[in-house]
């Protein structure tokens, strides 16, 4: 961070990103570039970016390097020499402010602001039941802190703390009465229910202000929630046998903060062109696939160290090196960086450390190639949190792709749904009208040999045999399948669903046919709760004749199964579902369908009582705001013209 502002440091790490990019290229040397135009043109790629710029510490992560590239650079072939400059004077700047801001006597003395949401223009405002509250948002390490903007003035200040371990934030919608109209509001809970703020960033272009500090809020929390599952407690002796460790809350804070700092860089020189949610740290790790392997890494780097006590321990720290080099540190033993430093087994306390893929991992993680000069850097090969990070990767990229096959598979509208709906089950509905024409003898000999096959599994005993056969019948045609595939015989488009789009419809068609399904919904929703009003009469002897009716039918049919032997009773059933449709029986199947309809018809409904709405005061938290808004043209330009505050940049 010191040397960043060295314009001279800021063109050798880019050139240093030219040479890893081309190491072959000439017009890489160092000497010749620092002290001309030559570079200006030059493009640096997304490996040489991943792996020098976590080399400069706060310029980036190894977790979340790629994607801050691809935020830098967007829809460009390369970053540039200008946009690395300019990102590293808005990262400069942002450090600046934070150093140089005074804070108040409202605030706790350990805490460190980070950032301050206050805009005249675009309020961030606090929903409190029928009430919206515009006011000053301010981040710290440690908290958020909101002073409301009173008719007198400034309130005084209200704290919400973030290192509970009950802490969480989620996306909200708030609105007048209720109605949930704006997208534009987080929700921020420590614990309680009292303890719950909902916050509105009013953005009148979109919703990426709110989710820059939906990720800033959600950074804090997610760091606390790592030192509480990866670090030692603070009370903890062990954590004065190794040297450092006493320090390693302090690191994790500091790169959280670190992200943060690089977030708000991209937005304020308008480079966001990723998701905010993976551009900070442990936020990203969380939810990310194999990220609990990137944050044990992390973890060893923060409180791992030489362990200081006495010989004794020495002498099993070089056992456990020993071990370690043959790859058999495993479940709760302690593990190594490395450089040799130590974390300790009492300290892993996560679950994670005893899943399969970590186990596996920490076995092959020594490093065979290259040279060690610290924990972080490694020449010709990768220290632990980019090894870990190389596993995040290609999981997250298996992740993604399954993303993408299910985004492409989702259609739009109800029509397109239920027109996939009907492709889908096609092959269901050709076996079952195949069935129905077997019932019908349209075809008398396909339909005898079926019969003949039937009763000759039901009477040589191979009922049991059926499931497994159907099993194997399945495994073989899809290994078929699979074979013939990689053969190419099936061609490129076997396998896909293919459906006709809807017609182009203007909104008030949309409208009229949405109604139509929906007034189709509730009629079969209501069918259906009839036949459950009608069968709970039935079994609560609401009439009673019905009741005793079927009651016996019951335990005449349990009779019947308990006497008859059941290879019996499913020869009979098939004769009787076979002979419906014959001249002989369709008058009697008639009436016996016509009897059961009448007879169910007769069945009452249980009654349904409806009770009053009851309104709860603590359901609706969003209601009209007093604050008014402004719909300027201008506001959506208000980003523009943000000023410093204190030395801290309003976001």
């Amino acid at each position: 961070i010191l040397l960043l502002p060295e314009l001279a440091f800021q063109r050798l790490i880019f050139v240093t990103m030219l040479a890893w990019n081309d190491p072959c290229d000439e017009d890489n040397d160092p000497h010749s570039s620092l002290d001309n135009y030559s570079i200006l043109g030059r493009l640096v790629g997304e490996d040489a970016f991943v792996r020098i710029a976590p080399a400069v510490v706060g310029v980036a992560d190894a977790s979340t390097a790629h994607h801050l590239f691809r935020a830098l650079v967007g829809t460009e072939k390369g970053l540039s020499l200008d946009l690395w400059t300019t990102y590293l004077g808005e990262l400069i700047k942002v450090h600046h402010g934070r150093q140089t801001h005074k804070i108040g006597d409202n605030f706790l003395s350990d805490e460190q602001v980070l950032c301050i949401g206050s805009s005249r223009k675009r309020p961030v405002l606090k929903w409190e039941q029928n009430t919206a509250w515009p006011g000053h948002l301010t981040l710290t390490n440690k908290a958020l802190y909101f002073e409301a903007i009173g008719l007198a003035g400034m309130k005084k200040p209200l704290r919400l703390d973030l290192t509970d371990h009950n802490s969480r934030i989620e996306k909200a919608k708030v609105g007048p009465f209720g109605s949930r109209l704006f997208d534009s509001a987080v929700s921020v809970s420590s614990g309680s229910a009292s303890d719950e703020w909902t916050l509105e960033f009013v953005d009148f272009g979109g919703e990426l202000r709110r989710d820059v500090w939906l990720a800033f809020i959600n950074e804090i929390i997610s760091v606390y929630r790592f030192i509480r599952e990866y670090g030692p407690s603070d009370d903890d002796p062990t954590i004065h046998h190794v040297y450092g460790a006493h320090r390693g809350k302090k690191r994790a804070v500091s790169s959280a903060t670190n992200s943060i700092a690089r977030l708000q860089s991209l937005q304020f020189i308008r480079r966001l062109h990723e998701d905010p949610a993976k551009l900070v740290q442990f936020s990203y790790l969380s939810g990310a696939p194999f990220g609990d392997i990137v944050l044990q890494t992390l973890a060893v780097r923060f409180w791992g160290g030489s362990l200081i006590t006495n010989s004794k321990m020495a002498n099993e720290r070089s056992l456990q090196r020993h071990k370690h080099s043959e790859g058999s540190s495993s479940g709760r033993s302690q593990v190594f960086d490395i450089d040799g430093s130590v974390y300790l087994g009492k300290w892993m306390t996560s679950p994670s450390w005893a899943s399969s893929h970590s186990v596996s991992f920490w076995k092959g993680s020594s490093v065979k190639h290259g040279v060690i000069l610290s924990k972080s850097l490694v020449v010709a090969d990768k220290n632990l949190v980019e090894k870990a990070m190389v596993v995040c990767k290609e999981k997250s990229k298996v992740v993604d792709k399954t993303h993408a096959t299910i985004v492409a598979a989702t259609v739009e509208g109800i029509p397109s749904n239920i027109d996939l709906f009907k492709e889908l089950v096609l092959p269901f509905a050709i076996m079952a009208e195949k069935f129905n024409k077997l019932k019908r003898w349209e075809n008398p000999r396909s339909t005898i040999c079926f019969l003949l096959l039937v009763y000759t599994v039901i009477f040589r005993n191979m009922l049991f045999y059926i499931f497994p056969f159907t099993l194997m019948a399945m495994a073989l045609s899809m290994l078929a399948l699979k074979g013939l595939r990689e053969q190419g015989r099936l061609g490129r488009s076997f396998g896909k669903v293919t459906i006709r789009d809807q017609p182009p419809s203007n909104t008030i068609q949309k409208i009229v046919a949405l109604k139509e399904a929906m007034a189709s919904v509730e009629n079969s929703l209501q069918h259906l709760n009839v036949s459950l009003l009608k069968m709970r009469t039935i079994f609560l002897a609401g009439q009673p004749e019905v009741t005793t009716q079927l009651a016996l039918i019951l335990l005449a049919s349990s009779a019947v199964l308990l006497v008859v032997p059941f290879r019996y009773i499913l020869a009979v059933s098939t004769l009787d579902l076979f002979t419906r449709e014959l001249e002989f029986r369709r008058e009697m199947v008639a009436a016996f369908k016509s009897l059961v309809k009448e007879r169910w018809e007769s069945i009452h409904a249980a009654p349904v009582i409806v009770l009053p709405y009851e309104g709860d005061d603590n359901s609706n938290k969003a209601l009209p705001a007093k604050a008014s808004r402004q719909t300027e043209s201008e506001d959506v330009q208000d980003q523009r013209s943000d000023i410093y505050v204190n030395g801290i940049r309003p976001s």
